[in-house]
This record gives C-alpha cells, structure tokens and sequence, in this order.
C-alpha cells in the first residue's frame, strides 16, 4: 500500500493531533474539546460534528439496479456503477483535503466516485488497533458515531476530527440526516440532505470482500430520491479489468 497517496489529506489531522497529544497530558476534556473547536470548530460551525446515524440498519428493497433513471459506467479505472442521467461522473482518489478544498469544476449535478482496496485506512492508523479497530468498516463507523460533545479521550478527538473532514458538504447541514444501510452483501453509512432547491448524498459503501466505495453526489437541481440513490448503491462494484 503506498502511503503517500493519503499524506496530504491525513496533514490536517496529524497537525491537529500533535496539539491534542499536549493538550491530554496536561489538561482535560473541556480543554481539548476548546483546541478542537479552535482547529476545526464545534457543532455550531459543524452541526453533523454533534450528529450521529440512526441504530436501525435501513434495508431497501432494490429490484432494478439500472433502470430507466440510470445508465451503466463500464469504462471507469477502478469502478463499475449506474449512474443518474445527466450527472458528471468523476472517479477520484484521496489525495488531499477530500472535497473540501479542491479546485474543480462548478457542476450543478455531479457524481464524485472513490475506491479503496480492503485494509486501506487500518493500513495508514494501524496505532488504532490497540483502540479495538480492527478493520476498515470499524474505522468509518467510529467517524460516523464521533460526537463533539463526546470528546473525552485522544482516541475520541482524532475521530471527531476525521469526521469533520471525511463527511463532504451537505448543504445545511443542519437538515441533514445520517443513516446505516444494508443492500444484498453491501452494508455501510448514508448522510444526505433533500431540500427544495438542491439535494446531497454522501456514501461510504463496503462489500463483503471489505472493498471500500465512496460516492458523493452533488445534486443542485433537486432531481434524485433516496430510492435512486440506493440503487445507484447497489450498482457499484470493482471494475473488470
């Protein structure tokens, strides 16, 4: 696994860190819970930061994984998925700041694509092992739970940070809503927000080889549904190369 190829997005974090690690040895909670506000903000800035996804396990029945709404994409590198009509696809890699800060394109509805080989995340903190993460699922799961308000460990500020910068733009985020899914041997964490004007979805998405997908759809013309957005879910698998 090449590591580098996470450097710059993980610089944030490590930056962060080295102040938390400071701050646990020489103060409390509320202390660092002040640092992490300062480096990344709290739950007013960033209200998913105090957001977690509902216990219950959503399971979506999905009869038709390409239908009339969406066409296959075969001809990606490393992804095979149906997508909406009329959305630009990108398939990407985690290189930097994951779509916070990147320079791209001002698309009204876009289909952002990202794959990951199995152990890829455990391969780059394999210090959490000690923490009782043990594989990939686990790591985004901790991101998904991470509270703010729930700080209270060096452990617990590195995942509330990951969270503030792993979970792309969602519009409002204080309509958005986060939730667990399973479709047939896939199973993961959707966060979305539906509005009148422009829609989010973002989708990490894990089969049953611990294959990991992520896809962010950027949907300002308010066109798709929670339906259409699973089974674009249920669409996606490795590319046949």
């Amino acid at each position: 696994m090449n590591k580098n190829t996470f450097k710059n997005f993980s610089l944030t974090v490590i930056v962060l860190l080295l102040g938390v690690i400071f701050i646990i040895n020489f103060g409390g909670p509320a202390i660092l819970k002040s640092y992490i506000k300062a480096g990344i903000g709290d739950c007013q800035a960033i209200p998913i930061l105090c957001m977690a996804p509902d216990e219950k396990i959503i399971k979506p029945a999905v009869k038709e994984t390409c239908s009339v709404e969406l066409f296959p994409r075969n001809d990606l590198p490393k992804i095979s998925v149906c997508v909406p009509k009329g959305f630009t696809v990108v398939e990407e890699r985690i290189t930097k700041v994951y779509y916070k800060k990147a320079k791209r394109k001002n698309y009204d509805a876009v289909v952002y694509l990202l794959y990951e080989k199995p152990h890829f995340f455990i391969g780059l903190f394999p210090q959490l092992k000690k923490q009782g993460v043990y594989n990939d699922y686990e790591f985004i799961k901790r991101i998904m739970f991470a509270k703010f308000y729930d700080i209270n460990t060096l452990t617990d500020a590195f995942f509330v940070i990951m969270k503030g910068i792993f979970i792309p733009n969602l519009g409002n985020q204080n309509n958005a809503k986060m939730i667990q899914f399973r479709i047939d041997d896939k199973h993961g964490f959707l966060n979305y927000n539906l509005a009148k004007s422009e829609n989010y979805f973002d989708c990490d998405i894990f089969n049953k080889d611990g294959d990991f997908f992520k896809v962010y759809i950027k949907d300002k013309n308010a066109a798709l549904d929670l339906d259409t957005v699973f089974s674009v879910i249920a669409s996606i698998k490795k590319a046949q190369n």
